[in-house]
């Protein structure tokens, strides 16, 4: 792309651009050389200015009937599908994903859209008995108001798509800030969604750093211009974010980091677990929430299970994402630089393997079978740490790259403690063919979600999603049960006796003989 022909996106407040701020580039982090667009990035000003433009909107919004903004969603839908693949190949060249990945990203996407279409004429509330004659009770879902969301880039479309759609859907008004290094998807996805019908200002979307956003958020709290705070991203910017809006007596929904385990049974099929292994540990280079920690395994299989993962990772693919690679670059070269400091965790006690090489990919320090170029972007070799265990510093940290760590159990309850040690609850899985250790396993482990062999990864549009502990404060998205985090009850009494009735005070009560006994003997 010639600097001639560079696209320019900008903060969309009330339906306009706001073209403010410093100007900076997106490039491909598969191809430096290639600069996907310029972008102009606001201050807490222009955030503040979102926030009110929200508040204008929402009212409007929250006045047209729930199945009527369930058909935008669904024109939302149709023109995320129309344009699939276009949005598929800029998560491709933005963010460095596999094309099959940035594909099922985007699905994700209509799914959720498919799914809230139909909660739009479900919104239910319910009737309740009264113990009082002449006098019904209601039960309503309302609109919390306006929500400010700010998500991560490592899925910049996907994620945004499981806050927007529903809090959309239940009549908020909302302030997104996505990734501050992808701007070309924030402004594509927002102008998806824009114009699928959404009246200017219920969708504001605001290009900044993370300061700058946070300091947005203080403001607009102030000024009780904010009635909700979504994040997806780090546990300690989470930790900040929640303790902000507790000083307002909000409850963010909070979707943060994991370090998340996968227990190897002694009598799992090992091909399967290795295979599960290759792809939570190392898709999307090791970049997603959900991806693999540490690999936890029986001492009776732990030489027989590394001998197959080895060769699995020893094997892939890596490299142009355009290509069949299991994974391609990170995501920005800031992720690059922390993947140097996660390798400085690797202690004496452990054993490295899985590539011909550890850190960044080049022609000087080569991956055997690299696809493409490894001196055009940034890419980094697939690193398995055995030895791992838990007093190690790597065990507990969130390592957010191709590197994942294996540790040993001999009894059950050794492997529930290092499922469990680190203090995160994301995600979690166990391989083995027996239903006991299955069970048990859900009952004891920390995680939001458990997998029974398969992957630490894979969400679907209508199963919960979120973690505990250092994962996130128990808010869930996806299905149903986002719509607690965008809506809150309200409740009605109705009282049509003619006379003030006194509940807990003057209920009827219907007498009988408590002395009463059988006389059969």
């Amino acid at each position: 792309m010639s600097i001639t022909d560079t696209k320019t996106v900008a903060s969309i407040i009330g339906g306009e651009t706001r073209e403010s701020g410093e100007r900076v580039e997106s490039r491909n982090p598969a191809r430096l050389e290639e600069l996907v667009c310029e972008a102009w990035m606001s201050d807490a000003d222009v955030f503040t200015d979102a926030c009110r433009a929200a508040r204008a909107a929402q009212r409007d919004w929250a006045a047209v009937p729930a199945p009527v903004r369930g058909k935008a969603i669904q024109a939302i839908g149709r023109l995320v599908e129309d344009n699939k693949e276009a949005l598929a190949r800029l998560v491709t060249r933005e963010v460095g994903k596999p094309y099959p990945e940035s594909l099922g990203e985007v699905q994700e996407i209509i799914d959720t859209c498919d799914f809230f279409l139909g909660e739009g004429r479900r919104l239910y509330g319910q009737t309740v008995p009264s113990e009082m004659p002449d006098k019904q009770l209601f039960t309503f879902r309302n609109p919390v108001g306006v929500a400010a969301i700010i998500t991560a880039g490592n899925f910049p479309v996907a994620v945004p798509s499981w806050y927007l759609v529903p809090a959309l859907l239940c009549g908020n008004a909302v302030v997104w800030k996505p990734a501050d290094y992808t701007p070309a998807l924030g402004d594509a996805l927002g102008r998806l969604f824009i114009n699928g019908g959404l009246p200017e200002g219920v969708l504001n979307v605001v290009h900044c750093d993370g300061p700058s956003a946070f300091e947005g958020l203080e403001r607009a709290l102030d000024e009780r211009l904010l009635d909700k705070v979504g994040f997806t991203g780090s546990s300690a910017v989470g930790s900040k974010i929640g303790e902000l809006c507790g000083r307002h007596v909000q409850s963010p929904c909070l979707e943060l980091g994991g370090k998340n385990p996968l227990v190897v049974m002694a009598d799992a099929d090992l091909d399967l677990a290795a295979e599960g292994s290759l792809f939570s540990g190392f898709g999307t280079a090791g970049q997603r929430c959900t991806s693999l920690g540490t690999v936890i395994v029986h001492e009776s299989v732990h030489d027989e299970f590394m001998r197959r993962f080895n060769a699995l990772v020893e094997g892939a693919a890596i490299g142009d994402p355009f290509e069949e690679v299991l994974y391609g670059p990170m995501i920005h070269e800031r992720f690059s630089e922390r993947f140097e400091d996660w390798l400085g965790l690797i202690r004496d006690h452990h054993t490295v393997s899985g590539s011909t090489a550890t850190g960044r990919i080049t022609s000087d320090n080569p991956r055997e079978g690299f696809v493409g170029d490894p001196d055009a972007g940034i890419f980094c070799h697939p690193t398995i740490v055995d030895g791992v265990v838990a007093e190690d510093e790597i065990y507990r940290t969130e390592t957010f790259g191709p590197i994942v760590g294996v540790a040993t159990f001999s009894d059950f309850d050794e492997a529930m403690d290092l499922a469990n040690g680190h203090g995160y609850g994301l995600s979690a899985a166990i391989y083995t063919t027996d239903a006991r250790s299955a069970f048990h396993f859900r009952e004891r482990v920390s995680a939001g979600m458990v997998s029974i062999n398969n992957s630490t990864s894979g969400a679907e549009a209508h199963l919960p999603f979120g973690g505990n502990g250092k994962s996130g404060n128990g808010s869930r998205q996806s299905g149903i049960w986002v719509l607690d985090q965008f809506t809150r009850w309200q409740s009605m009494n109705w009282d049509y006796a003619g006379k003030l009735q006194k509940a807990q005070m003057e209920v009827a009560e219907l007498t009988g003989d408590s002395g009463f006994r059988l006389a059969w003997d």
